[in-house]
């Protein structure tokens, strides 16, 4: 019995050692050099993961820039200081991205945009957007269920008093997250230096729209008359801005906007609007419109007085 151990013993060990050889071999034969600068590259990046750079994470990203494909200063997510300590690894200009933002075309909270029932389900935009459009009187209007403060890893994203998402610019990643999670497509990204800006998908015109929401857009046409030639435009019933101009932007459109449904984004004081634009003082939800509800719809949307 001693010696069948022996034996197997030696068996085992021998093909041990066979093994450790082959994949001794292996590994010098399929080895694969990587720059050890990349894993110091990495390590000065966020660790966001966020893609906003458009490489897969941030090992993507620093194979990119150690390579040379890409600047220190791409990833906008970085701090001043780290896309420096980059730049001086690598020996290389910093470079520059300006950062992109997600930004809301919908500021109908409830206490300014009608209901036209209330919808009573699985607590998801996208679910309540299946059911008769989600039961708000705008049908571009946000839902305020909150589908993009869930998606958003980077707690960018809080629901305000009013059931809107409001995001803040400084954790803001522009990882598109939010823009894939709205079923009404209200999320785009844009640059920050964007700030005219229309807070409103309404195509509906003049009263119309206002009786749905009362910071509608109106296609009143006023700041497209105010602004600067070819700067904004009234497309389907919409103010529409067009960013390849955005150096002639400045406040003046937004001044005479009726509801305020355009508005300047400042950088410290954040949404600034018109002069002449309506002031909502209302804190509390505007009462569901039963009488709005379609045929059928009732089954699937429960109403309130």
């Amino acid at each position: 019995m001693i010696m069948d151990f022996l034996i197997a013993a030696a068996l085992m060990g021998g093909m041990g050692a066979i093994l450790a050889v082959v994949l001794a071999i292996a590994d010098r034969k399929f080895y694969v050099w990587e720059d050890p600068r990349i894993n110091q590259v990495e390590a000065l990046l966020p660790h966001a993961n966020c893609g906003a750079c458009g490489c897969a994470g941030c090992h993507a990203f620093a194979e990119k820039a150690v390579n040379g494909e890409i600047s220190p200063g791409k990833c906008t997510v970085n701090s001043p200081e780290g896309i420096a300590a980059v730049a001086a690894l690598l020996k290389v200009a910093a470079g520059s991205e300006e950062k992109r933002v997600a930004r809301l075309a919908c500021a109908g909270g409830t206490h300014v945009a009608r209901q036209k029932a209330q919808y009573s389900g699985l607590e998801s935009c996208r679910a309540a957007a299946l059911v008769n459009g989600g039961g708000k009187g705008c049908s571009w209007g946000c839902l305020g269920l909150a589908d993009c403060r869930r998606a958003c890893d980077f707690n960018a994203i809080h629901m305000d008093a009013h059931g809107l998402p409001v995001v803040t610019e400084s954790r803001c990643t522009a990882c598109g997250d939010c823009v894939e999670a709205c079923p009404k497509g209200l999320f785009s990204l844009h640059v920050v230096s964007h700030r005219l800006w229309v807070a409103c998908r309404n195509l509906l015109q003049g009263d119309a729209a206002e009786a749905e929401c009362e910071v509608a857009c109106t296609a009143c046409g006023r700041c497209a008359v105010d602004a600067p030639a070819g700067l904004i435009s009234i497309t389907n019933n919409l103010a529409v801005v067009d960013y390849s101009k955005n150096r002639l932007a400045t406040q003046v459109p937004i001044e005479r906007c009726p509801t305020g449904a355009i508005v300047w984004i400042d950088e410290k004081k954040g949404v600034v609007k018109g002069m002449e634009a309506k002031r909502i003082t209302r804190k509390s939800p505007l009462p569901v419109a039963l009488a709005l509800l379609p045929v059928g719809a009732a089954s699937e949307m429960k109403g309130s007085r």
